[in-house]
């Protein structure tokens, strides 16, 4: 069980993570916001943020210890997460080795991709020149997924496949951002959408970015009301940066990569555990908040700086 104090800095932690991973997210919520009629608006901000929060974030969870458990059915992958049954709790340990090899996985696929392929502001050396070799992404998560397999046969034939249930989701959900950046590159060039349209978007590509952070809790805790905690928060922060300081946000160009170097650490921790190496409950969380402080003082003196040298007109 975990203390007052577990709880607050797991859950901090939490927050924490889902807020600088979903920045990308409230950039794009602000741009399209900013097209919409002042009643879609609000509808979105309030109602919205129910869907976002209680909906999507509420029972991605349970459906991720559900399939991780198929053999409890629903109803019981539900209760799962309160209940003290011994059988459950079986239930629960042998499955999550499975759950946490495919969640890392999944996370460490998602910042190699934005290593080799995706546009940012290099924020530590030796990115920019990854960056130009960034069709050999292709082959270093195929090497990579094959290494990992290897070993995981050898431990569990179903450790195996989860690793490779983790790289399909990543494809999915990938795929799924894809087509959300096409779709708002023709809503920014001015392509004609009516506000549900517009609404409809928005909460397509807010529970495809809610999938990042879900996978991602768990590398902090098993304990699904505790990611519904961190997560909410996290949530809800992001709505409130959106309607308000999202431009000062942008400032802070290398939030992002802070981002990414937590879901690569948070990877490697899932994969760990799921071949057995403990690791404490205090290790997740203090990875996210020490590196998202680096790349946030490394954004606040580029920001200082500058201001300091302002450009001659």
């Amino acid at each position: 069980m975990l203390d007052l104090f577990s709880i607050a800095f797991v859950a901090f932690g939490l927050m924490l993570f889902e807020i600088i991973t979903s920045i990308d997210n409230a950039v794009i919520n602000a741009d399209v916001l900013g097209k919409m009629s002042s009643k879609a608006r609000k509808w979105f901000l309030s109602w919205g943020l129910i869907i976002a929060v209680f909906l999507v974030r509420g029972l991605l969870p349970f459906a991720i210890i559900w399939a991780a458990n198929p053999g409890l059915g629903p109803v019981d992958a539900f209760m799962a997460s309160f209940s003290s049954n011994p059988i459950v709790k079986e239930s629960m340990e042998l499955s999550k080795p499975i759950l946490l090899i495919g969640g890392g996985i999944f996370l460490i696929f998602l910042f190699f991709h934005w290593l080799f392929l995706e546009p940012k502001h290099y924020g530590l050396r030796g990115e920019k020149e990854i960056q130009k070799h960034g069709i050999w992404f292709y082959a270093v998560i195929s090497i990579m997924l094959s290494g990992i397999v290897w070993f995981a046969i050898k431990k569990d034939p179903l450790l195996a496949f989860g690793a490779v249930v983790g790289s399909t989701a990543f494809f999915i959900t990938h795929g799924f951002k894809e087509n959300a950046a096409e779709q708002e590159k023709k809503l920014m060039e001015g392509h004609p959408m009516t506000d549900l349209s517009k609404i409809l978007y928005l909460e397509v590509i807010d529970a495809t970015f809610s999938v990042d952070g879900v996978i991602g809790a768990f590398a902090f805790t098993l304990s699904v009301p505790l990611i519904i905690l961190g997560n909410g928060l996290g949530a809800v922060v992001v709505r409130e940066l959106t309607l308000r300081n999202i431009e000062n946000v942008k400032k802070y160009k290398y939030l992002k990569n802070g981002a990414m170097y937590s879901v690569f650490f948070l990877g490697i921790v899932m994969v760990a555990e799921s071949f057995g190496h403990g690791i404490n409950e205090f290790v997740s969380p203090l990875i996210t908040i020490v590196t998202i402080s680096y790349f946030f003082i490394k954004s606040k003196r580029e920001i200082e700086r500058g201001n300091s040298n302002p450009k001659m007109p």
